[in-house]
Formats: structure tokens, sequence, C-alpha cells
């Protein structure tokens, strides 16, 4: 009996604690991303679960342009913990954290890990599908890099 307690009460709290995904046009990413060059960059500084403190550069996007599962338009806050993942036309996934990616010609390249540097490349038009959530994990901006 406890057993069937502790299964129910895990599905309850990981019910309650999903992240909900949310959707990017493929002509809306091109759009956000579209404007800004590599001089337009910001220096940010994220503390990891560990409390190790990166430093990176990243678009000074404040808020990304998305849709939910109705197609109604909102605006997700970005930050250290949204994650991104691009399906291609072939099926297969990529996700990488919103904040590590950069467009260049017609490529999206980012990193797959904040702890080891993978980086990937996906071809834009080879996209059928973005989506973004924040996957709630602990990655937070501070102030400056001590």
């Amino acid at each position: 009996m406890i057993n069937k307690n502790i299964w129910l009460y895990l599905l309850i709290v990981f019910g309650l604690s999903s992240c909900t995904t949310y959707y990017i046009p493929i002509y809306s990413f091109k759009e956000q991303v579209k404007d800004i060059d590599s001089t337009e960059l910001r220096t940010v500084y994220t503390r990891g679960p560990m409390g190790n403190i990166v430093e990176y550069k990243t678009y000074p996007i404040d808020y990304i342009k998305c849709v939910d599962k109705n197609n109604n338009p909102t605006e997700l806050k970005n930050g250290p913990s949204i994650e991104i993942r691009f399906t291609e036309k072939n099926n297969k996934r990529t996700i990488f954290y919103f904040d590590q990616i950069y467009i260049k010609d017609s490529m999206v390249i980012g990193d797959r890990s904040r702890f080891i540097q993978y980086k990937k490349t996906i071809f834009i038009d080879s996209l059928k599908l973005i989506e973004v959530q924040d996957g709630k994990k602990n990655f937070k901006y501070v102030n400056k890099k001590k």
C-alpha cells in the first residue's frame, strides 16, 4: 500500500512541476534574431547549481515571442534555464540553452551543455519545428563574476 502511495505522490509532484512547452514559428524565430550581429551581444554571468559562475555572450533578447499549444501569442522571459528544441525535417531533435545559441548565415550554432563545450550546427532550412520551455534548472544570472 505504501508503494502505491509513493508512486501517486511522485506522479502528482512531477505533474505539477512539469514544464509548459511553447512554440516559435520558424519565420518568427528568424525575425527575432535577424538584425542582431556580434557587436550587439551582451556579456552575462550565470551561476550553476554547484555555485560555479560562467561568463559568455548572448543575444540581447529579454522576451521570446512564441505561441502556446492553442496558437495564442505569448512572451516567455528569457533566462539561463530556457531550453530550445529544434526538430529537423528528418525528425532529429537537438536541444540547446536559448541564451547559448547564435545565428550565422543560415545556421543555428549552439552549445548542448553548460558544463562542457559541445557545439552543434543546424541549418535553419532543415527545421520543421521549434519548441521552447523553461527547464526549471538551477541556473541564475548574476551581476558579475567573482
